[in-house]
């Protein structure tokens, strides 16, 4: 069957569209959380930005609201890694995802654990975890005083593999800090995880908010495999395309695919975003200039601004003297109306940062050749 081509262009307004950057939603933050299906959000705040470059109103202390009154949990799911997310949606995902983080760590502690009664190390982690947050390091110290022939750091990784655990507040709290402390999930929200969420749901929210796409790019947000098998399952509630490359693309028959002509704002993304993240062939956003400056040897990745909807630039803050700096790296020189639209979002993101109260002050550095 031949199958209509989806240019890059139109890949990229119908994402922005579902990822809500071609015009900021008037849904509230958790409404947007639970439509983005979580946030990735290893590090303790900067994925803030990423709600407020989405929301027409976001204050980082209503959101961080969210962590406190126990709506929304950060906690390891897609990838094995730290997400916002919804109490329902850490619920509901985190069963469907146990074998991914499982495997995650059988390939890294797992052999470090071998020969102990896997029902014993839990049943000793919970009963610790009960008492009170633990770190990872005050949980394996516990731990080891049972075991002490074994290595302090892969018993604290094997209760975070096989019991759900949250990053419990203030860790998280806009404006707070706090150490990585872990409390159990059914216990933190009161409820028990479920078992009856089926795997198609998850991937329809998917392509509700990153389609279309392929099996592939499913696999790369999820850190699932054999998700072809689950794709083939859902049948006529999908609808295929084919990108420029021939690949072959799945998505909703009722999803949004706007006019590859729409305008596209400029927007600050944060280090994480999932945007940058959630897809196997990232082309439909990233491009060249700034996979080259994802080099970085501590994994952490370059903040990056969106011009006519593609990797443009990357930008950082300092704050200084009474100032707040934004500092922003063009990849190429930009246009007149280009600088002038990023130096007024830019000003609204110091704003949201800061609360406006120190100076700010947005500067442009030449962009770098290569």
């Amino acid at each position: 069957m031949t199958r209509a081509v989806l240019h890059r262009r139109a890949l990229n307004r119908a994402t922005l569209h579902r990822q809500l950057l071609l015009d900021r939603s008037d849904l509230s933050a958790i409404e947007a959380i639970e439509h983005l299906v979580g946030l990735q959000a290893q590090t303790p705040q900067t994925w803030y930005v990423g709600l407020w470059t989405r929301l027409r109103k976001c204050r980082g202390e209503t959101v961080g609201e969210l962590l406190t009154s126990r709506q929304a949990v950060r906690i390891a799911l897609m990838r094995s890694t730290i997400h916002l997310v919804s109490a329902a949606d850490a619920l509901a995902l985190r069963p469907l995802l146990q074998p991914l983080i499982e495997r995650g760590m059988g390939s890294n502690h797992g052999k470090l654990l071998i020969g102990l009664a896997r029902d014993e190390v839990v049943a000793a982690g919970r009963e610790l975890l009960d008492e009170r947050p633990l770190s990872f390091d005050e949980l394996g110290r516990s731990l080891a005083q049972r075991w002490p022939d074994r290595d302090p750091a892969a018993l604290a990784q094997g209760i975070r593999a096989w019991v759900p655990l949250v990053q419990v507040p203030p860790r998280g709290v806009w404006g707070r800090t706090g150490i990585a402390a872990h409390a159990t999930l059914d216990d933190w929200l009161g409820a028990e995880p479920r078992r009856d969420y089926p795997i198609e749901e998850m991937l329809s929210r998917y392509l509700a908010a990153y389609g279309p796409a392929t099996v592939r790019d499913m696999q790369v947000w999820s850190g699932l495999t054999r998700l072809a098998e689950v794709v083939e399952r859902m049948g006529s509630r999908l609808v295929g395309y084919r990108d420029e490359n021939g690949a072959e693309l799945f998505d909703l028959p009722d999803a949004a695919r706007p006019d590859p002509d729409t305008p596209a704002p400029p927007r600050f993304l944060y280090d994480y975003d999932n945007l940058l993240l959630s897809y196997d062939d990232r082309t439909r956003v990233v491009t060249d200039g700034y996979r080259r400056r994802n080099t970085s040897r501590n994994g952490m990745l370059p903040r990056a601004i969106l011009l006519d909807g593609y990797t443009a630039g990357t930008w950082k803050t300092t704050v200084a003297r009474g100032t707040a700096t934004l500092t922003i790296e063009p990849f190429a020189r930009l246009s007149k109306g280009d600088a002038e639209a990023l130096a007024v979002e830019g000003e609204s993101l110091l704003r949201f940062l800061t609360g406006g109260k120190p100076a700010l002050d947005v500067r442009f550095v030449e962009p770098v050749s290569g």
